[in-house]
């Protein structure tokens, strides 16, 4: 049986997940970012002691087909970034296309009716996110950085941070309290 997770967005939710599973006594087959599959159908009760678990923990069982799309969309775009693998020829439509095998207007509706915001959207406040993590991190530049999160130049990364942050990076560095977001809440 396939259960579609929200939230889990990183190598200790599945850790997480896992272990609520085990303490369900629950056995699985296999899991991967916001999913698991069981090695046996469970009861609506099982499901129901499930879902409360989870929620405790702050993941949820998502059981629509939409919100599952969006999940892995949300997923495949968090893993990617932080590979730190986004080179400036990056096309987020074409990286989409390739894992999900749909149309890309379709994924892009399909996200927005269910985020109230756009994929792009979405994706930008992503690599903001990360680009606070590294710049906190203080290993690498912010010319590197760039590179590294598929930005043409270090003034297009300083002008979508100060939109995002209302600092530029320079002036988040220097921060007391740094307001960085998980990123299940990007």
């Amino acid at each position: 049986m396939k259960i579609f997770i929200k939230n889990m967005v990183c190598g200790r939710c599945i850790s997480a997940v896992t272990g609520i599973f085990n303490e369900a006594h629950i056995k699985i087959a296999s899991i991967h970012l916001g999913e698991v599959e069981t090695e046996s159908d469970l009861s609506e009760q099982d499901l129901q002691s499930l879902e409360k678990q989870l929620l405790e923990t702050g993941f949820e069982r998502i059981k629509d087909s939409s919100h599952q799309l969006v999940e892995k969309i949300k997923n495949l775009i968090i893993v990617k970034i932080s590979e730190l693998d986004v080179d400036e020829n990056f096309l987020l439509s074409e990286f989409l296309i390739s894992k999900l095998h749909k149309d890309y207007s379709s994924l892009s509706k399909t996200f927005s009716q269910n985020e109230n915001i756009t994929l792009e959207q979405f994706f930008i406040l992503q690599k903001i996110e990360k680009v606070k993590e590294l710049l906190l991190y203080n290993e690498f530049t912010l010319t590197e950085i760039a590179g590294k999160l598929g930005y043409k130049s270090v003034q297009h990364l300083s002008s979508q941070f100060r939109n995002s942050s209302g600092f530029t990076p320079t002036e988040f560095k220097k921060l007391k309290i740094h307001n960085r977001k998980p990123l299940d809440l990007v």
